[in-house]
């Protein structure tokens, strides 16, 4: 039967000059001018790392970057970071939406506990995750080798926003479309997955552009990518602008990302009055097919956790003989998780102008600023580290090695995880409230922080989640921007593993893995929240 027909709600307008101008669709298109003054701000401290690549391309003359870019060498990094980046994005919304929606929307035994498991792979960093595939099996090198880890190590950032909106859809939609003829296949082609574009063409971005900057997982799997060579030519040539010349490349294959995510996202209209669904949604029996179902989720756990986890056991237990003292360990996680809440609450504050930007207002300057903040995303942490340093040595000396500046350099580089996490849910708030408010007396801040504010919650907690675990497994930035005499965990890690010494390195990555499993933790009770 089709779901009980929405009452119709009349919304007063607001006083004249009380609200920008709206344009066709409903959008704002006269941003606030203390809003984009944020945003612009937000804008130019991503653009640091830019500003570091030009002035290190300057002294590159064009014979020079001519032979750096066309040498046959360049050609195959190409090739790899395109084609990986291709097939693990594909790959990643495939196995993201589909168990995304098993565990919503069919008679899934143990719900719960499957939507825990597919979530934690996110607590495991993507170096240990590949460790732990190469200690077990030492052939799994190139390009297949690289497609496997990645795909489950980065699915979750499909997954969980899909599984966030499949739960708070409204019932009533796709009861409609079933009722019209429509198979269950066919109403979820027609009807469910068009709700579903935000959050994978976000989670998308995010993994393509994580990908193009990556370098310990690939280092380890010697599949050679743009990130591995930069990484070569910083670290043993110390050829700082050759480096440039083809972080510039991941530069601009990023903007090339962005604008194709922007044109497939379009123009349609995601808001809607009221708080979503008022009832839960008819699950879909499994019947026969539950065996092929828990199959299928049972050995994608398996690959994303069993694998690495069990190798941590395994050298864990090897290095239970080494001397690591205790307190080693335990400095190194205070550290951490300092650096991380810091990194988590200013990374979501910047990223709120810009999210509102992105939704609310959609002229060329809030397009630009949006897609300005994604770009750092895709260069690695050297550069971004680098790029730090020259800020702060050359216009703001009293920066340099404290940890103000490393925290700035942890929010440019997860600036877009929490983006993404709050564009979906301000996408479904009605800007409308706000204009009620407001004709009650309110003014604009005030207005947003009574209204739409408590709405984004949701959001809020899943983006400083996310921001909160990239920094706590955080590598090559805060080798190069850490403060004379700090350890982090992952600091650590690299430090002994490095030597070859994993038994003494595998107590920090253990920690690393419990401390990031809370955080996903409380990821998966945001959704629960979000559905109820």
């Amino acid at each position: 039967m089709p779901g009980p027909t929405a009452t119709p709600v009349s919304v007063p307008a607001a006083p004249l000059g009380g609200a920008c101008r709206r344009g066709w669709r409903g959008r704002r298109t006269g941003a606030p001018g203390g809003l984009l003054l944020a945003g612009l701000g937000v804008a130019a401290l991503s653009l640091l790392p830019i500003v570091f690549l030009v002035l290190e391309v300057r002294g590159v003359s064009l014979s020079e970057a001519h032979r750096l870019l066309f040498r046959p060498r360049i050609g195959r990094l190409l090739t790899n970071t395109l084609g990986l980046v291709a097939a693990s994005t594909v790959l990643c919304a495939v196995v993201g939406v589909a168990a995304a929606w098993c565990v919503e929307r069919t008679e899934l035994p143990g719900r719960r506990v499957w939507m825990v498991l597919l979530v934690l792979p996110l607590a495991i960093p993507e170096f240990v995750s590949s460790f732990g595939w190469v200690s077990f099996l030492p052939g799994l090198r190139g390009f297949g080798g690289a497609l496997l880890v990645t795909v489950v190590a980065y699915y979750p950032f499909v997954f969980l926003p899909v599984a966030a909106v499949l739960r708070g859809t409204n019932p009533a939609l796709e009861e409609v479309a079933r009722g019209m003829g429509l198979s269950g296949w066919r109403a979820f082609w027609r009807v469910t997955l068009p709700q579903l574009r935000l959050p994978v063409l976000g989670g998308g971005l995010i993994i393509a552009l994580h990908l193009l900057a990556e370098y310990g997982a690939f280092a380890q799997l010697r599949f050679p990518t743009f990130a591995t060579e930069i990484y070569v030519e910083y670290q043993l040539g110390f050829d700082g602008a050759s480096a440039a010349v083809l972080s510039l490349v991941l530069v601009l294959l990023s903007l090339a990302l962005l604008t194709a995510e922007v044109a497939a996202r379009g123009r349609g209209r995601y808001a809607r009055v009221g708080g979503g669904a008022t009832r839960p949604h008819r699950r879909v029996r499994l019947g026969r097919r539950a065996a092929a179902v828990l199959g299928g989720l049972t050995l994608l756990v398996v690959l994303a956790l069993g694998v690495p986890l069990s190798a941590l056991v395994y050298w864990v237990l090897q290095g239970s003989s080494s001397t690591l003292p205790s307190s080693s360990v335990w400095g190194a996680t205070v550290t951490t998780l300092e650096y991380a809440a810091a990194a988590a609450a200013v990374t979501t504050v910047l990223a709120l102008p810009v999210a509102l930007l992105s939704v609310r207002y959609r002229g060329a300057a809030g397009r630009g600023i949006e897609r300005t903040t994604y770009v750092p995303r895709a260069l690695p942490g050297v550069v971004i580290g680098l790029a730090m340093v020259s800020f702060s040595l050359r216009s703001a000396h009293g920066l340099y090695q404290t940890s103000t500046l490393l925290v700035l350099a942890y929010a440019i580089l997860f600036l877009p995880l929490a983006i993404i996490a709050l564009r979906g849910p301000l996408a479904q708030v009605t800007p409308r409230i706000e204009d009620v408010a407001r004709s009650l007396g309110l003014g604009p801040v005030r207005a947003f922080l009574r209204t739409t504010f408590p709405l984004l919650r949701s959001g809020i907690g899943a983006g400083a989640g996310l921001v909160f675990l990239s920094t706590v497994t955080e590598l090559t930035g805060t080798l190069l921007l850490r403060p004379t005499g700090t350890e982090t965990l992952a600091t650590r890690f690299w430090t002994y593993a490095s030597s070859l010494s994993y038994g003494a390195a595998a107590p920090y990555a253990a920690v690393m893995v419990g401390i990031s499993a809370l955080p996903a933790y409380l990821l998966i009770r945001r959704v629960d929240e979000a559905g109820a």
